[in-house]
């Protein structure tokens, strides 16, 4: 038997550097491909090329961009320079292990860089350099002839073998020059040349029963690298004849699942000799040594080829089988059947995502287009099997653009986000190979969406209306207004503040800006101030910051803060004193005079009754308790005093009553003298009715002004606004013996009236409204008087 092992020495190595190839600009995160090429074993540090000088990237900024290289595989043999930008060898490139067989082995390069996230593809050729000897499985081997040999007959050495590819490896054999032997090469295809020894003269076992012989094998390399091997030859006079292959060579296919025991092939071989020099058996020789024992197992009686472990296409996809058929011999003669066997690939493995990139949060108004991620995919099958689609689901803002060599992805906002709908997003690529039945993998990417001001805070209330009773403290809180605002954090930090267009309004009011509660500084007087309006303005703490404003209506109602005042009778020295004479012959019913008064306030508050506190005959006069009109009850008798004085006490409904007293004197006088005294009396009074007069005009005018002011204002708010929201006044003076005042407005399809004692009897008392407001009909009614109260608006 034949006996093999390694000899030979590694040549010393040599660079060659090629400048890039090729350009190619692509479209989103794959922008550009350039090629270099590099030849084996060179030292770690070996420059390979300048990157960012062949990219066009900015070199000042690589750093500051992240400048990095992704191989995908588990070894980095690459590096690149974040200063400058040039790739350089990281570790030991070695072309049979990184490629085979293979021609061209590409190294498949990454290059990424961020802010703004890119990623180029650089193929990097590793070319071969004549690194490895010619090797022969054995440093030994036998080979057995008959003596009987015919001249011309051939005998089959195993040829050397070389891992190096194209003119590095094996061309051509030499053989010691001897006189029995010459040397013939055949060539196989993929076995290469195969050396045979042609038997030149006949041979004499007795004269000579071996041979010697040095076979040495050259590869095409400058210079060239050489193996031999030591070739036995010994001649034997028996068992002249060889097996022979049925085939000698077998190819066949078979699936990487295929189950342990799997019958491949039978491998055939015939002896013409009898006996054990013709019975054969068959064993298996690997092609290299060293490689792993093959996953296959050979009946040595039969040749049958079976499946012994389980076959991975992605660990290797052709095994190359030697078998050898050996007689039983006294001295075994044995040929090589060769044997193919191809591995078919299954869809066994799922595709891999890698983010090779991420930005994880994103502005909500980043434009569309803007990159999210960058993402690698990978499946370790090949053909459709490794063939990968990457996709996301459905009614995302995001989408995924594809590299044009399918194996990176970009992920790209497609449509606007906004935070307040989606605050963050947990995207989920799945990725999915093209095989039967296809398999997926998925991996979740979670991006949080930042905010910015693009929301204005909103009042939970457009316009507020407040009510605010008179006389109120000054400084202290009335009311507030409130915003919200739909942003987060600082975007939502709302401020108050006064608009201040209208300075007589806000220069005696003072907002808080953190809660927007508001306090007057002075207190209201309902007498001189009923109702105000002004504006608040909310701001965000954006940047910039975005505002809205509201209208905030208060209305000032009125406290009984105003006490009643006697217009009638006043004496000349100021007093409520009066002297009232009357006519003996008056009669029951006649007038004897009217007590006049007015109060500031208005409703209940401003709503006067008379009352008789002190009288010397109860019996002789009556006093209206609505009007302040005296009158009479019976005529006047002989027994009736001279003198009668009458003590009147005004007061108003307020809760806490105000009053003012008027004392009247009456003095029954005859007609004659009555008349008389009425003419004295009429001039001696015209001078307090003017001054009353003169009052009266004072007041009517200061009330007809305020009516018109009021007017003007309502018709410019009816104007500006809808009627929902206006309210319209009438202010109207009546003066039947005391200084009443009535207030109309309108709500809706409805208008309201605030009235003093005497109002029309057409007006009817809302339901509902706490007895202080009237319902005025479209048309009013002239006929008749109704007495009421003073209603206040509350």
């Amino acid at each position: 038997m034949a006996k093999c092992g390694i000899g030979g020495q590694w040549p010393e190595t040599w660079i060659s550097l090629c400048l890039p190839l090729l350009v190619v600009i692509y479209p989103e995160g794959i922008s550009a491909q350039v090629r270099y090429s590099i030849q084996e074993e060179v030292k770690a540090g070996t420059v390979v090329g300048n990157v960012a000088k062949d990219l066009g990237l900015e070199t000042g900024r690589l750093l500051e961009r992240n400048l990095r290289v992704v191989s995908g595989t588990k070894q980095e043999q690459f590096k690149v320079n974040q200063k400058d930008g040039v790739l350089s060898v990281h570790q030991r490139l070695d072309r049979e292990d990184l490629c085979g067989n293979s021609v061209p082995c590409i190294a498949n390069l990454k290059v990424v860089v961020e802010n703004p996230l890119e990623m180029h593809q650089i193929l990097v050729e590793v070319l071969d350099v004549n690194d490895n000897s010619p090797r022969f499985l054995d440093d030994n081997c036998t080979l057995e002839v008959l003596e009987s040999a015919l001249i011309g007959s051939k005998l089959q050495v195993e040829g050397a073998q070389d891992l190096d590819v194209g003119l590095n490896t094996v061309q051509m054999y030499r053989l010691n020059h001897n006189p029995f032997f010459h040397l013939e090469t055949e060539d196989f295809g993929e076995e290469g040349k195969v050396p045979f020894l042609v038997l030149q003269r006949p041979l004499d076992r007795e004269n000579a029963a071996r041979h010697q012989l040095l076979l040495t094998a050259a590869d095409g390399g400058k210079p060239p690298k050489t193996g031999t091997i030591n070739i036995t030859v010994i001649i034997s006079d028996v068992n002249d004849n060889a097996p022979v292959c049925e085939h000698q060579k077998h190819s066949i296919t078979v699936k990487e699942n295929a189950p342990v025991g799997t019958y491949l092939l039978t491998v055939k071989a015939s002896d013409s000799d009898e006996g054990l020099n013709g019975e054969i058996e068959y064993s298996l020789r690997s092609k290299l040594r060293g490689l792993s024992s093959m996953p296959f197992e050979l009946n040595k009686k039969t040749g049958e080829l079976t499946v012994k472990e389980d076959l991975d296409f992605e660990e290797r996809q052709v095994y190359e089988i030697k078998v050898m058929a050996a007689d039983k011999g006294a001295v075994s003669l044995s040929t090589q059947c060769n044997v193919v066997v191809r591995v078919e690939d299954v869809n066994d493995n799922r595709p891999k995502i890698d983010i090779t990139s991420l930005v994880s949060r994103i502005a909500e108004d980043a434009p569309l287009g803007t990159v999210v991620a960058l993402v690698g995919v990978h499946d370790m099958d090949a053909g459709v099997n490794g063939q990968v689609v990457c996709s996301l689901p459905e009614n995302l803002p995001f989408a995924l653009k594809s590299s044009p060599d399918g194996q990176s992805y970009s992920l790209v906002t497609k449509d606007y986000l906004d935070k307040e709908r989606e605050h963050v997003y947990d995207i989920t690529i799945t990725a999915k190979d093209l095989g039967t039945p296809p398999m997926s993998s998925a991996q979740v990417i979670r991006v949080d969406v930042l905010d910015v001001n693009d929301n204005r805070p909103l009042f939970t209330e457009s316009p507020y209306t407040f009510y605010v009773l008179e006389n109120n403290k000054a400084g202290v809180s009335l009311f507030s207004v409130s915003a919200n605002d739909a942003d987060g954090e600082e975007n939502a930090a709302v401020t108050y503040s006064l608009q201040r267009k209208s300075e007589s309004v806000t220069s005696f009011l003072n907002i808080h800006e953190g809660t927007g509660t508001i306090s007057a500084l002075k207190s209201f007087d309902f007498e001189t101030l009923k109702s105000f309006q002004f504006q608040v303005v909310a701001t965000d703490g954006g940047s910039p910051p975005l505002s809205s404003n509201v209208t905030v209506k208060v209305f000032i109602l009125d406290q009984n803060d105003n006490a009643p005042v006697i217009l009638y009778p006043v004496s000349s020295n100021g007093s409520a004193q009066g002297v009232e004479e009357i006519p003996r012959n008056i009669k029951a019913g006649d007038l004897v005079t009217k007590v006049r008064a007015y109060d500031a306030d208005i409703g209940y508050n401003g709503w006067l009754l008379f009352s008789l506190q002190r009288v010397s005959d109860h019996s002789l006069f009556s006093l209206d308790r609505y009007t302040g009109q005296i009158r009479t009850l019976r005529s006047l008798t002989e027994t009736d005093e001279a003198e009668h004085r009458l003590l009147i006490l005004v007061k108003d409904n307020g809760n806490v009553s105000l009053s003012a007293t008027a004392t009247v004197t009456v003095k029954p006088v005859e007609p004659k003298e009555a008349f008389a005294a009425s003419d004295v009396k009429s001039a001696a009074t015209v001078y307090e009715e003017d001054n009353v007069t003169f009052y009266l005009m004072i007041t009517l005018g200061s009330v007809s002004l305020l009516f018109v002011i009021s007017i003007i204002v309502l018709i410019a708010m009816q104007c500006s606004k809808s009627t929902e929201y206006t309210s319209k006044y009438l202010q109207e003076t009546n003066y039947d013996g005391t200084l009443c005042h009535s207030i109309q407005y309108r709500s809706g399809d409805k208008r309201y009236m605030l009235v003093g004692p005497r109002m029309s009897i057409g007006s009817t008392i809302v339901p509902g409204s706490h007895a202080n407001t009237l319902v005025l009909p479209d048309r009013r009614h002239t006929s008749g008087e109704v007495r009421n109260k003073y209603f206040l608006l509350r």
